[in-house]
């Protein structure tokens, strides 16, 4: 009989997000370099790399196999 260790399973799938949402930082960081003199587009650039930051923190409230193999990054 195969077990699963369910909270190897979440690190594993916070590692996968952490590996999809790198480029995504970096193009973000990118764009913050080139509207250093836009306080309103730096907020908004902010804001989004926030949300990237904390998106392995909904694998914690996931309870299934099925719900951590979905896991995606939201859409920005």
């Amino acid at each position: 009989m195969i077990t699963i260790n369910f909270q190897k399973a979440q690190e594993i799938t916070k590692d996968r997000l952490r590996q999809e949402r790198t480029p995504l930082l970096q193009a973000l960081d990118v764009a913050q370099l080139r509207n250093l003199a836009d306080p309103v587009v730096l907020a908004d650039i902010e804001a989004k790399k926030q949300v990237l930051r904390d998106a392995t923190k909904q694998v914690d409230s996931l309870t299934t196999l099925d719900e951590l193999k979905a896991a995606q990054l939201p859409v920005l």
